[in-house]
C-alpha cells in the first residue's frame, strides 16, 4: 500500500474518530467501538492492508444515527386523541373507546409512578382486510404525537429479518426493529407489527421467540440485534400488531397482547366513509377538487357491492380510486373539467 493509500485510511480513521465522539451513545458501546477503530489504526501502522475498515465504518455509522437516548414528547390529552379517531375514523365507538382506555392507562402510568418507561401491553387489532387495522395504528400514534413505522411480517422467512446479521461480512445489516428505530430517530415510536399471520410457516417459531421477547418488558430492556450487537432499551416503544385472524399465532405472543377484535362495516357505514372520508382524501392527494368529481348518491349502493358483500373497505376504495384516475385523465387530455358519475356512466369508470 502507498503513502497515498496510507493517507486515505487514516483520513478515513480520523473521521470515524469524529463521529464517534461526537455522537451521544452508552459509555461502554463507545468504548466497544474505539477499541475497533484502535485496531484499525495499528493494523494500518504496521503495513497490514486493514479490509475491514468498511465492516467498522459501517457498524458505527450504525451506532451514532440510532436514538439511544432520543424520545418524542407524548400527548396524553384524551380530547385531543379522541378529536383525532372521529377525524380519521367513522363509526366503530366500541375500537375508539378501547384506545382511550388505553391512553387512560398511559396517562395514569405517567402520573402515579414518575417512570420514563411507562407502558401498556401492546394492542392486537384482529380482522378482515380493510376493516381498518393499519389506520387506527396510525392514529393512536398521531394522537400520542409518536412517530410511527411499520414492519411488514408477509412472507418474513428469518429470525434474522428481524434480529440483524453479525458484522462479519461487509453485506451484513442490522434487522427490521432496529432499521425502523433509526428511521424514526426516536425511542418511543409506534411500531406496527403488520400482518403477523402471514409469517413463512418454516420461519414461524423463531419469529415468535423474538415477537415474545419484543412484546415482553422484562425482555425488551435489553433486546440485542446481532449487528449492533449490544442491548437497546425498547420499553419506551409502543407495539401494535395486525392479523387476520389468531390461527398461527403462539399463544405465549398472544398473552403478551390485548385483542382487539374489528368488526365488519355494513353498506350504509362503509357508504358513508366513502362520501365523507375516502372520496374527499383520493381527491386530494390526486390534485382534484369536488368541483371536477361528483359521484350520484343513487350510486354509491351499486360501487359498495360490484360483486357482493365485502366486510372491509379495500375493494370500495381502490374502486374510487379507479374513478379518480380516469376522471383526472379525461381533465388532462381536455374533455371536460367537471364530471357527474351516475347510474348511466358508471360503467365506463369502473371498467
Amino acid at each position: 500500500m502507498d503513502n497515498q493509500d496510507d493517507q486515505g485510511i487514516f483520513k478515513e480513521i480520523e473521521r470515524l474518530q469524529k463521529k464517534l465522539l461526537a455522537a451521544t451513545l452508552p459509555s461502554d458501546l463507545r468504548q466497544k467501538a474505539q477499541e475497533q477503530i484502535d485496531r484499525i489504526n495499528l493494523a494500518i501502522k504496521y503495513g497490514a492492508n486493514f479490509s475491514q475498515i468498511d465492516i467498522v465504518n459501517k457498524y458505527i455509522d450504525w451506532i451514532v444515527n440510532l436514538p439511544w437516548e432520543t424520545t418524542t414528547e407524548d400527548i396524553l390529552d384524551l380530547n385531543h386523541a379522541k378529536n383525532i379517531l372521529d377525524k380519521n375514523h367513522y363509526g366503530l365507538e366500541k375500537i375508539k373507546n378501547r384506545i382511550l382506555e388505553y391512553l387512560s392507562i398511559l396517562t395514569l402510568q405517567k402520573q402515579k409512578s414518575n417512570l420514563t418507561t411507562y407502558h401498556a401491553p401492546g394492542l392486537f387489532f384482529v380482522g378482515l382486510v380493510g376493516t381498518g387495522k393499519t389506520s387506527f395504528a396510525i392514529s393512536l400514534a398521531e394522537a400520542l404525537g409518536r412517530k410511527f413505522v411499520r414492519i411488514p411480517f408477509g412472507g418474513l422467512s428469518s429470525a434474522l429479518d428481524l434480529r440483524g446479521q453479525s458484522k462479519t461480512t461487509p453485506e451484513a445489516e442490522p434487522g427490521l426493529i432496529i432499521r425502523a428505530l433509526r428511521k424514526t430517530a426516536s425511542k418511543n415510536p409506534v411500531i406496527l407489527l403488520d400482518e403477523l399471520d402471514r409469517i413463512a410457516p418454516e420461519a414461524r417459531p423463531e419469529i415468535m421467540g423474538v415477537l415474545i421477547e419484543l412484546l415482553d418488558p422484562a425482555q425488551n430492556i435489553n433486546f440485542t440485534d446481532y449487528f449492533i450487537d449490544y442491548p437497546f432499551d425498547l420499553r419506551q416503544a409502543i407495539f401494535v400488531a395486525t392479523a387476520n385472524n389468531t390461527n398461527n399465532i403462539s399463544t405465549a405472543v398472544l398473552d403478551r397482547l390485548e385483542v382487539i377484535t374489528m368488526p365488519s362495516y355494513t353498506d350504509e357505514e362503509k357508504i358513508a366513509i366513502a362520501k365523507n372520508y375516502l372520496l374527499p382524501r383520493l381527491l386530494k392527494e390526486s390534485g382534484l377538487t369536488e368541483q371536477n368529481l361528483k359521484i350520484d348518491d343513487n350510486l354509491w349502493l351499486k360501487l359498495t357491492r360490484p360483486l357482493g358483500f365485502d366486510a372491509g373497505l379495500r375493494s370500495l376504495e381502490r374502486t374510487i380510486e379507479g374513478i379518480v384516475r380516469k376522471v383526472a385523465f379525461k381533465i388532462v387530455s381536455g374533455q371536460g373539467t367537471s364530471f357527474l358519475i351516475d347510474e348511466t356512466n358508471f360503467k365506463e369508470y369502473i371498467s
